[in-house]
This record gives C-alpha cells, sequence and structure tokens, in this order.
C-alpha cells in the first residue's frame, strides 16, 4: 500500500533525525558525567513514543494540513468567490476584495497559537515561576493575538506585494521601544513567546497559506512571496505580549492610586 510505504520512509527519516539527538543525550551522560542512565527502560521507552509520534505528526502534516492550508487559500482567492459568483468581474483586483482571506488568516492564526504545545508549555511554567502573577490564559490569549495579527499582515503582504522588510523593521522599531517601557519581568518571556508561538501546529498551516495565496494571487511569486509569514508570527507575540504586561501594570497601578484617594 503506498500509505504503509510513506509511512516507512517517514519513520526511517524520522530515526535518522532522533538519532543524533539520542547519541549526544547518552553520550553527555555515560562519556563526560560517568553515570548510569536513571530508568533505562522508561527512556527508551519514552525514545520509542517520540519516534511514533513524530512520524505520526509528519505524515499527518503532508496528508492533511499542507494540502488543507494550501486549498483554503486557492479557494478563497477564486475571483468566482471573490464576487459571489459573479459571471463578470473587475479587470484589476484590490487588495479590499480579500477580506475574507485576511479574517481567514487572523482565525487560523489565533486557533493554532491557542492550540500550540509548546506555548502551552511555557505559559504554566511562566504562571508557576511567577506565583500566579502571571495568567495561563491571560498569556497563551496575548501570543494567539499576536500571532494572528502578525499572519493578517502577513496575507495582506502578500496580497499588495509590499516589500517584507518594511514591516519586520516596522515591527522590531516598536519592540525596542516596548523593551523599554514594558516591566523588566516580562521582557524575556515576551521575547521567547515569539518563539515558541511558531511551533509544530502553526508553522504548517502558516506555511501552506503563505505558498498558496502566493500561488493564487496574480502577479506573486510563491518563491519571493510565499515565504515571510512565519517571521510575522514570531515578531507580533513579543509585542502583544508586552502590551499585555503593559495594559496589567497601568491597570494595576491605576487600582492602587484609586485605593489611595
Amino acid at each position: 500500500m503506498p500509505e504503509a510505504a510513506g509511512m516507512l520512509d517517514v519513520l526511517i527519516q524520522t530515526l535518522r533525525d532522533v538519532l543524533p539527538i539520542a547519541a549526544v543525550l547518552f553520550g553527555f551522560q555515560v562519556l563526560v558525567l560517568r553515570r548510569p542512565i536513571p530508568n533505562l527502560r522508561r527512556v527508551l521507552l519514552g525514545f520509542v513514543y517520540v519516534l511514533v509520534g513524530l512520524s505520526l505528526f509528519l505524515q499527518g502534516l503532508e496528508q492533511a494540513l499542507f494540502p488543507l492550508g494550501k486549498l483554503m487559500a486557492e479557494q478563497l482567492t477564486q475571483p468566482q468567490f471573490l464576487f459571489d459568483g459573479a459571471g463578470a468581474h473587475p479587470g484589476v483586483i484590490g487588495w479590499t476584495d480579500y477580506v475574507w482571506v485576511y479574517v481567514f488568516a487572523a482565525c487560523i492564526g489565533f486557533s493554532t497559537a491557542i492550540a500550540e504545545p509548546a506555548l502551552i508549555a511555557v505559559a504554566i511554567k511562566a504562571n508557576q515561576v511567577s506565583a500566579g502573577a502571571i495568567g495561563v490564559w491571560g498569556l497563551r490569549v496575548a501570543v494567539a493575538l499576536g500571532v494572528a495579527t502578525g499572519i493578517t499582515l502577513g496575507a495582506f503582504r502578500i496580497v499588495t506585494g509590499l516589500p517584507l522588510h518594511y514591516f519586520i523593521i516596522a515591527g522590531y522599531v516598536v519592540v525596542i521601544v516596548q523593551t523599554t517601557m514594558a516591566p523588566r519581568l516580562i521582557v524575556p518571556l515576551a521575547y521567547d513567546s515569539g518563539g515558541v508561538s511558531t511551533s509544530t501546529v502553526t508553522v504548517p498551516l502558516v506555511a501552506a497559506l503563505g505558498l498558496g495565496l502566493a500561488g493564487n494571487v496574480p502577479g506573486r511569486s510563491p518563491l519571493l512571496d510565499g515565504f515571510g509569514m512565519i517571521a510575522f508570527a514570531c515578531l507580533f507575540p513579543i509585542i502583544t505580549v508586552m502590551g499585555y504586561a503593559q495594559l496589567s501594570h497601568w491597570r494595576a497601578r491605576r487600582r492602587r492610586d484609586d485605593e489611595n484617594e
């Protein structure tokens, strides 16, 4: 069966990718630290779970997420959909005609970020370390809003053809200004949030969406315009997390001022 052969190929490739990680971990434990590996049977079983899980995940990406993201981009950019199935449509399609593309980009960015396992783990750890001062859901929603904003702007950039570096430079100028004003405790977490927001769930769909848009919007090249949306998804969570902290700090200070009056 083709599916079984494809799964076997993915399993072998994943084994090749995981073996160097295992070699480093086991090598340092045995050769550098010179200590036996605790719970060896449990550790080996864990590696088997990782191998099987990654293989199934990668196969799922190829069979579901990548094709689905590309298909949605194709359907949302078809002239028949943009103009409600009308037989005739204007010769030039403007960026305002792609409203549903922006809505879809925002929704897919928010939902994938909320479901991101890496973000969930970081949010839980941040809540524990801060003794509850940083809410799990507050951080997750702040990051998800940033990803949604970034993916929407990325879709807008592809539709309009504007240079990518304009958006990135402007975004990092905002980050630099915010860094000087945000509470110091939140700045490292905000910077990390940009990385954890683009992991196993977000990246495949975002990449497929970008390539699908660039391949179907007239005048765009998948190679030149299809990439870059992940950069938006990394940048804007930094802005929204620091903004969330600044807003919380301002509200707390205002509450204290009201109590003192």
